[in-house]
């Protein structure tokens, strides 16, 4: 059975005004104005970046009326998606959110901070784990190079991130610790490794790479 979806098409005009966003274009997948855009109206990433390759080829009658209107005057723009916000009550939180369902396994999730540490996100977590895989056990410390640039791109200390590979340690079966370690972070930790930890390092690799556009703008 198909997902359902909380495309509206009042949004159209939102995903214009992202589309017109320099650099103008089709915003790469997990870019964070594409997932800002996505967790504030409930739609996955991969549908709105195919609503905005829809808007670049102006594929629908809509589309082509909102580009004439609005593409040449951002000011109008803005006015108009000010207004929908308005109306649709994006301002307020608890309004907006009234009456979705939020699928606990969709896209959301993974952008939110975790309850158990609110510096660190899921997404965060993969990236973390593609690290634990690249590094040797002995080099799951803040001061490794590899560790302390991924830290300053995620915008944590070196030494969080430094835990959660500790953490990872725990999960990972043919290290098969057997000292106990009390943690918050092992349940979240755990939760991913079952997810991602038997993919393969390329397919990981890869898929951290297109997580990683999130902290580039």
């Amino acid at each position: 059975m198909a997902k359902k979806s909380n495309w509206n098409d009042d949004y159209w005009l939102l995903v214009v005004q992202l589309y017109l966003r320099k650099p103008v274009g089709v915003k790469p997948l997990y870019s964070k104005a594409l997932i800002d855009l996505c967790l504030e109206i409930h739609v996955s990433p991969s549908e709105v970046r195919a609503k905005m390759k829809a808007v670049e080829k102006l594929q629908l009658p809509r589309v082509e009326r909102l580009w004439r209107t609005y593409s040449g005057n951002p000011a109008k723009l803005r006015r108009a998606v000010e207004l929908l916000r308005q109306m649709k009550g994006f301002g307020n939180a608890n309004e907006f959110f009234e009456g979705v369902a939020v699928n606990e396994e969709s896209f959301e999730r993974d952008f939110r901070p975790l309850d158990e540490d609110k510096s660190l996100t899921p997404m965060m977590l993969i990236l973390i784990l593609d690290l634990y895989f690249r590094l040797s056990v002995l080099t799951l410390v803040a001061e490794t190079p590899e560790v302390i640039e991924l830290s300053k791109m995620m915008k944590v200390s070196a030494s969080k991130t430094a835990e959660v590979l500790n953490v990872f340690t725990y999960c990972d079966p043919y290290l098969n610790r057997q000292d106990m370690i009390v943690s918050p972070l092992l349940r979240p930790c755990n939760e991913i490794w079952s997810k991602y930890g038997n993919w393969s390092l390329e397919q990981l690799s890869d898929y951290a790479g297109q997580l990683k556009e999130y902290f580039k703008s």
